[in-house]
């Protein structure tokens, strides 16, 4: 089987937020499933070198931000192409934090989930913790953003540590030479009409927020 099929497999956009003994924090994950419904329960994916992993196999417990299509990729990108560890991924962020003291985004989502662990399944990279929802969202507003929307409308791309990273292939985008990469995440500027060169000096990358001197030409 080539890993070109499971590319059709269907996932969504979601922040999790955690928290330490010190701060909160938050990532990025494409992989969040309901798995039962008496009780509540969802399975989430995550990377071992992740710092959100290592909160929620501490504390035990997290947050789902279920984003919508108006949730904007800077904000996306401040939480998914940087480490908590040594940053303050949401200084820049709209957020509150519940009383059990984990955060929630508030970044245009469409409804957030407060999840207790209650079991987890290692695989060599990931661990797939097993979760009951304890909290959340009455209603759901806007339009869920799908994994498919992140690539194709807002041009995103899958940080390393995602299940569904696929690795940049060199195109002929046709531009002579004119495509500049964010080396931050990897968004590609290539626009025709509009060189990199004549964008304004506080122009940033739409996805991350990194300003011109993160790109370089590809």
């Amino acid at each position: 089987m080539k890993n070109e099929v499971l590319f059709d497999l269907t996932y969504g956009m979601y922040a999790i937020g955690v928290k330490d003994e010190n701060k909160v924090s938050a990532c990025i994950v494409n992989t969040v499933v309901q798995v039962t419904n008496t009780p509540n329960m969802i399975a989430v994916s995550m990377n071992h070198g992740n710092y959100s992993h290592e909160c929620i196999a501490s504390s035990g417990m997290f947050t789902v931000s279920v984003l919508s299509e108006d949730t904007s990729g800077a904000a996306i990108g401040a939480l998914g192409f940087t480490s908590g560890r040594d940053t303050d991924k949401l200084v820049n962020v709209q957020h509150k934090v519940l009383a059990e003291g984990v955060p929630v985004i508030k970044e245009n989502i469409c409804c957030w989930f407060l999840c207790r662990v209650v079991n987890h399944v290692e695989t060599p990279t990931h661990t797939v913790f097993i979760a009951e929802i304890t909290a959340g969202s009455d209603e759901a507003k806007g339009r869920p953003m799908t994994y498919d929307y992140y690539h194709k409308v807002i041009k995103g791309r899958a940080p390393k540590n995602a299940p569904t990273y696929q690795e940049q292939q060199p195109t002929d985008d046709r531009n002579d030479g004119e495509s500049w990469i964010c080396t931050v995440c990897g968004y590609v500027y290539n626009d025709p009409d509009v060189s990199f060169e004549e964008l304004p000096e506080d122009w940033v990358c739409p996805i991350c927020g990194m300003p011109k001197s993160a790109f370089k030409r590809q």
